[in-house]
């Protein structure tokens, strides 16, 4: 199983990277986490015509949604679903529209595409094991783990501190968290992860590996500071990483 960090970078571009999308190339399906700018990449790893494509939005900020104008570049016979928290199928057809962008039925004539609402808890996506709980942001935001090639993905973006946090993540073998702020609880008001909450968090969560991404634009201007992050995690969870755009995984 191979994952690919296309855009680590959080709220807007910059030198540093694209907005947030990852893609997990996994025998059981491709599944791509949010929809920011590196969007517009998955295409170029994705080979098997036969293998199902999943989407899967943490929330609806523009910084993880606004690929989406670019759906009608795809043409995968498979087609695409879209999946997200309760009200992603309402608020996605809003979206997906007229004067926005190119609509979803529109997408839909040139591929299969569908737009689905999971709920809280345990779900079933074709043979995958799919677990959402709500996380503590700014605005409603799912965290998601995954059962793929018997191991467990944990995908936390956009998040605080809290307790749905530690259990979802727990005994995973990747744990995928964001790393927005440089300092703890930096903004009250719009939670987010240092890297040491991130780190206590895999540590805590019995967690093999740690992979922080969604760096704030603004905390994070250069790749440097990405490093200086990643060694403070490390002093308390050795097995940490910190992403790029384009850095892959295989695990």
């Amino acid at each position: 199983m191979k994952i690919h960090f296309l855009g680590t970078n959080g709220w807007h571009d910059t030198e540093t990277g694209e907005t947030p999308c990852i893609l997990i190339d996994s025998k059981e399906a491709y599944i791509v986490l949010d929809a920011g700018n590196a969007f517009r990449k998955i295409d170029q790893y994705i080979s098997d015509t036969q293998k199902p494509i999943y989407l899967f939005l943490s929330h609806f900020h523009l910084d993880h949604t606004n690929g989406l104008h670019i759906l009608l570049k795809f043409k995968f016979p498979q087609g695409m679903t879209l999946f997200g928290q309760p009200g992603t199928e309402k608020i996605m057809k809003t979206f997906l529209a007229k004067p926005f962008t190119g609509s979803a039925d529109l997408v839909n004539k040139k591929m299969p595409f569908e737009i689905k609402d999971l709920k809280e808890g345990k779900n079933k996506v074709g043979g995958i094991e799919v677990e959402t709980a709500y996380l503590v942001h700014a605005d409603p935001c799912f965290g998601y783990s995954f059962k793929l090639e018997g191991k467990k993905i944990t995908y936390c973006t956009d998040t605080g501190i809290c307790d749905n946090l530690l259990a979802i993540a727990k005994d995973s073998d990747l744990l995928i968290t964001e790393c927005a702020w440089k300092e703890r609880n930096q903004y009250k008001a719009w939670p987010h992860l240092a890297p040491e909450d991130a780190a206590e968090t895999a540590k805590k969560a019995n967690s093999h590996q740690l992979v922080l991404t969604h760096f704030d634009a603004l905390n994070y201007q250069t790749l440097e500071e990405r490093k200086i992050a990643e060694q403070r995690a490390r002093k308390i969870f050795a097995n940490t990483t910190a992403a790029n755009d384009n850095f892959s995984l295989e695990i």
